[in-house]
């Protein structure tokens, strides 16, 4: 009876162990094509960044993390750089 128990408790395991593995390292019959990206795509993705972090840098000055200095400094910077990424996409026809 204990080899039975065993058996029982051992299966079980055995098999999720081979599912595991059966699913981790089978081989996948269609893999997809990676997206190349053109330059206007990475522009785009560059300008959300920055809209992204001017909203935060807003955001966390209102709430007293930044000392006006230094927001005014950040501000222009990523302005700068947005103003840039735009000038660049207009350029490229986006």
């Amino acid at each position: 009876m204990g080899d039975a128990l065993d058996f029982a408790s051992v299966f079980p395991a055995a098999l999720l162990a081979f599912a595991c593995f059966a699913y981790i390292f089978w081989r996948q019959q269609k893999i997809a094509a990676p997206v190349e990206k053109t330059r206007l795509d990475y522009l785009r993705e560059r300008k959300d960044v920055l809209y992204d972090n001017l909203r935060d840098l807003n955001f966390e000055f209102r709430a007293g993390k930044y000392p006006e200095d230094d927001y005014i400094r950040q501000r222009e910077s990523l302005e700068g750089e947005a103003a840039g990424v735009m000038a660049e996409m207009q350029r490229l026809g986006g």
